[in-house]
C-alpha cells in the first residue's frame, strides 16, 4: 500500500482541482444530450396547488393551537388541584 503523502501518486486532488477543463458528471451529460432534442419546459418556482388540495385557514389554526394550550393548562390545574386536598 502507498502511503496518502507519497509526491508520487498519480491522483492528486489539488491538481485535479487547478485543472483548466472540467469534465461534467455523467448526469450532467445525460441531461444535456435530452435536453439538446426535447428541451424541458418552465417550471414555476412554487407551483399552485392542485384541485384536490385544500388550505387551512390560518384563524382555524390558531384557535386549535389555543385550545390545545387551554386544555393543558386545565388538566395541569385540575390535577394541582386534586393532589392538594
Amino acid at each position: 500500500m502507498s502511503d496518502q503523502n507519497d509526491p508520487e501518486r498519480e491522483f492528486d486532488l489539488k491538481w485535479a482541482d487547478d485543472a483548466e477543463h472540467k469534465e461534467p458528471s455523467a448526469r450532467a451529460r445525460m441531461l444535456a444530450a435530452r435536453w439538446k432534442h426535447n428541451p424541458p419546459g418552465p417550471v414555476p418556482f412554487r407551483p399552485d396547488p392542485g384541485p384536490g388540495r385544500r388550505r387551512r385557514s390560518p384563524r382555524l389554526t390558531t384557535i386549535v393551537v389555543l385550545g390545545c394550550v387551554a386544555a393543558g393548562l386545565a388538566v395541569l390545574l385540575w390535577a394541582r388541584m386534586r393532589g392538594a386536598h
